[in-house]
């Protein structure tokens, strides 16, 4: 009777380990791909943020009188350089609305629209918008697996005191539509 028991005993524990080992590697493998998927994020970003500035060199020579869009975009990519994870979101946000008014003035202009410098560009841009769509979908499915994980049953249990993570979300500011003025 006792061998039963200690053998009973002696398979709750084991299977207790092996959930706790589990669960402890499942959080962790998710910890780290939330990490990695906003590295790819800023990978996006800077990629975006490097290409900025020959658009705009583009779009200024025929509209220079816009000097305050270029401003805006300038004051985005400086804030994008540095800060924490949501202030260089922010920042983003900012860059994406600037860009929209960007290409909203250049539908004023068919020479510049027909240049294959500035196509080449807005093309490549169009695949980097493409790509950090994708990655911060990317982001929030993986921050939503880790979040479920941690907050349920029998994860609770294994998360040490993890808290969830934060989605990446568009500041309501971000969601306005441009509007040009000429």
């Amino acid at each position: 009777m006792i061998g039963y028991l200690l053998g009973g005993l002696v398979v709750l524990v084991v299977a207790g380990i092996y959930l706790y080992v589990t669960y402890y590697n499942r959080i962790r493998v998710l910890e780290n791909r939330i990490e990695e998927a906003w590295a790819q994020i800023d990978v996006q970003l800077q990629k975006r943020f490097d290409l900025v500035p020959n658009l705009v060199e583009t779009v200024k020579g025929y509209a220079s009188h816009e000097k305050e869009i270029f401003d805006n975009i300038a004051k985005a990519r400086a804030g994008m350089v540095s800060g924490s994870r949501q202030d260089r979101v922010t920042a983003d946000n900012m860059l994406t609305q600037a860009m929209g008014r960007l290409f909203a003035i250049a539908e004023a202009y068919p020479d510049l629209k027909a240049q294959e410098n500035f196509k080449l560009l807005q093309e490549q841009l169009e695949g980097i918008e493409n790509k950090i769509a994708y990655a911060r979908q990317f982001y929030n499915d993986t921050v939503l697996d880790f979040n479920n994980l941690v907050t349920t049953i029998p994860g609770l249990w294994f998360a040490g005191g993890r808290g969830k993570s934060e989605f990446l979300e568009i500041p309501d500011e971000a969601r306005d539509v441009p509007r040009v003025k000429f």
